[in-house]
């Protein structure tokens, strides 16, 4: 896995938590921490400034005046058919990383996460996305010196190709590391749940149905969320930045399919675009959802601000 050279971890969000309105379901961002500037151009080298500049309504909240792309760490919670779900578990605290942006983190997220009523004893259900280290983090946190389940009472659920496929990998020392630490004490915990996710998806709970969205990794998986005829899809990493909706052909430096995750992240916009369903980025900074509209040959993300906590 490349590794981006950056100085020094970024500092812990001040932002108050928001959400979203998807019919009768609240989807809150729980933030963790914006990501270094020096994010972008390691990981969609492609989205350089002057590709940047070609669309105004990318700044100034998706990227600066200078085309350096903005990009940030977070999870989104809600409940759904009674369960409190989690969605991806970011870099999480106290890590050993080799990226510095990532290594030993100190950041507020179980609070921020108890301030809309989730605690480690009650969240239900986490969805990991994919297993990458910036999904998985809060898998798990220290207890007396070794690393233990964050959520002991719910089930971890990723699907069934994302496993096997780095249960067969020749995994680098700091890949090892963070499955060692962050999804190998939830397998020994017996939480894991691995869920075969066919090409049209598959429901989990009433109003939360997986999709299959491979590419960025052969099993990685988005959430679409569906309530009262309102839908919206949490992207995991099948777009991680908006610049990609204008440029669906921009990949990520760590896709280890390229084609396919490209056709994946068509198909994905395509099935959004001009539909009103909300667009909730993993990786996209604040205002953070929209709504996909086409343009041109390709498309723009027409931002939905959220409604502060509290609400």
């Amino acid at each position: 896995m490349r590794t981006a050279q950056f100085t020094e971890p970024a500092p812990s969000s001040p932002r108050a938590l928001a959400h979203w309105s998807v019919g009768e379901i609240a989807v809150h961002r729980v933030d963790e921490v914006p990501l270094p500037p020096a994010t972008g151009p390691w990981l969609l080298p492609a989205a350089t400034p002057d590709v940047v500049a070609e669309h105004e309504w990318l700044r100034p909240d998706f990227a600066g005046a200078d085309g350096v792309l903005h990009l940030d760490s977070h999870s989104f919670a809600l409940v759904v058919d009674g369960l409190r779900v989690l969605v991806d578990t970011g870099i999480g605290n106290g890590k050993t990383r080799a990226n510095p942006a990532w290594h030993d983190l100190r950041t507020d997220y179980l609070a921020r996460l108890a301030d809309i009523g989730f605690t480690p004893e009650n969240v239900d259900l986490v969805i990991l996305t994919h297993l990458h280290t910036d999904h998985v983090g809060w898998n798990t946190r220290e207890v007396d010196g070794a690393w233990a389940p964050t959520f002991p009472n719910a089930r971890y659920l990723t699907s069934k190709a994302e496993y096997e496929f780095w249960a067969a990998y020749e995994m680098d020392d700091a890949r090892r590391g963070m499955f060692r630490d962050s999804v190998v004490p939830v397998e020994e915990a017996g939480l894991l749940d691995l869920v075969a996710v066919p090409a049209e998806g598959i429901d989990v709970a009433d109003g939360l149905r997986l999709l299959s969205t491979p590419g960025h990794t052969p099993g990685q998986i988005a959430v679409q969320v569906s309530s009262a005829g309102a839908t919206a899809l949490v992207t995991g990493d099948a777009v991680h930045h908006p610049v990609q909706l204008a440029h669906p052909e921009i990949g990520s430096c760590v896709d280890i399919d390229p084609v396919r995750a490209e056709a994946t992240r068509r198909a994905l916009l395509a099935r959004l675009a001009d539909t009103g369903g909300l667009l909730l980025g993993t990786h996209f900074p604040a205002p953070t959802a929209g709504r996909v509209v086409a343009e041109g040959d390709g498309y723009l993300l027409e931002p939905v601000v959220a409604a502060p906590a509290g609400r």
